[in-house]
């Protein structure tokens, strides 16, 4: 498969836009975000963990029970949660979306996202609608901006690929940067592609990939609420549908997760007050529910975030944090490694500290994508998380978030 240009639009039968429409005070920022298909899609959607839930999200899982959506519309700079009439304005949110672009109410994926608790107007959404919808075109990238809260960085991807002889294509756009924790690492993304696949099988496809992608990310260990991964695919591409496993199945997947764990990495690499993306490989566990255990201990640890910001090679929090992770395994068999552009060094072996350069280690952890390399010597499974260094403006964005 290759990396192709065009984001949700990169397949055939999707537009996009996103304006300011109000939402948000400040007039440089897009605050609302369209995205259409030309036909009904197949549709499925995981949801945050959290019992704390945005309207959005309760409206949505009804909406497409049915296994299908034709566009999805989403707002930043207000979540929608909390609020006693939250249903209701999601809903209103809809109708408003439906009726300009002529479509079914129920045929929309609703999302929200940015302060919980503000009472939610519809308006500028209603005076904004018509704008918006008569923008629509090859604009993934407007749509991206739309979602922005804390991020500083678009996120965006597309892939082509092939399916019973038939060019198929999938992209992305992602939201990101604070409130992002295991558990539906909290976040929103948005997935199209032309492929034909049934909903049964794009929700099998969804929930076994976000189990090694979007579960594995962690930037601040607070699960938000307002989350959620949606795909949509209209079958524009003409390929036979994918209605069980097999080879058709299988290249869908790999599409699929080059999409997904290119926004991982692109959401964790955008952490709030983050200057380091921090990947996590886990080697050799037992089972892969230890290996996963252990790799989410380590990028959640302050300390070890802490450490990766002062480019400090103190791999005893390493260590530490799979101590406590809860993971089976005999800890005096791990190693340790650092890597990144500069190099790789070794600072741990079998449980214990082995003489490095700290000069060196230094050099490595000053880079801006940083690879902690965990090997268990304890079984055959393997796994990769994502994190981001921990900083002073971490504090400084979320001191006065709301204000």
């Amino acid at each position: 498969m290759d990396i192709i240009n065009g984001g949700v639009c990169a397949a055939k039968g999707f537009t996009a836009n996103g304006i300011h429409c109000g939402i948000r005070k400040n007039r440089t920022k897009r605050d609302i975000a369209l995205i259409k298909s030309e036909v009904r899609a197949n549709a499925a959607a995981v949801y945050t963990t959290n019992l704390v839930k945005g309207a959005p999200l309760t409206v949505t899982k009804n909406n497409i029970s049915d296994g299908k959506a034709q566009a999805v519309i989403c707002n930043s700079g207000n979540a929608n949660t909390c609020n006693a009439d939250g249903i209701e304005k999601a809903q209103e949110m809809c109708r408003i979306t439906a009726r300009e672009l002529g479509i079914d109410e129920k045929d929309i994926v609703v999302a929200s996202t940015g302060v919980i608790g503000m009472p939610f107007d519809n308006t500028p959404i209603r005076n904004g609608m018509r704008e918006l919808v008569s923008g629509l075109g090859d604009n993934s990238q407007l749509a991206a901006e739309g979602i922005m809260t804390t991020d500083t960085r678009l996120k965006e991807i597309a892939v082509k690929f092939t399916v019973g002889g038939k060019e198929c294509k999938i992209g992305g756009i992602a939201k990101g940067s604070g409130m992002i924790h295991p558990n539906m690492a909290t976040m929103l993304v948005f997935i199209t592609t032309d492929c034909a696949i049934s909903s049964e099988m794009l929700r099998k496809a969804l929930s076994s990939d976000i189990a090694n992608t979007f579960n594995m990310v962690s930037v601040d260990g607070d699960t938000s609420t307002n989350d959620m991964v949606t795909v949509l695919a209209n079958g524009m591409a003409g390929n036979e549908e994918i209605t069980c496993e097999g080879e058709d199945f299988t290249a869908f997947m790999q599409a699929l997760n080059s999409v997904t764990v290119y926004l991982c990495k692109k959401i964790a690499g955008d952490g709030e007050g983050a200057t380091k993306l921090i990947e996590c490989k886990v080697n050799s566990a037992k089972t892969d529910k230890d290996a996963k255990l252990i790799a989410k201990s380590i990028i959640c640890s302050s300390l070890v975030k802490a450490a990766m910001f002062g480019a400090d090679a103190n791999w005893g929090r390493v260590l530490c944090a799979i101590g406590y992770s809860g993971a089976d395994t005999d800890v005096s068999k791990v190693d340790v490694s650092f890597v990144s552009a500069k190099g790789e060094i070794a600072v741990c072996k079998d449980g214990a500290g082995i003489p490095f350069s700290e000069e060196q280690a230094k050099e490595i952890l000053l880079e801006e994508e940083i690879d902690i390399v965990v090997n268990l010597n304890n079984g055959e499974y393997n796994t990769v998380a994502w994190g981001c260094d921990l900083t002073y403006d971490y504090v400084k964005i979320n001191g006065d978030y709301r204000t």
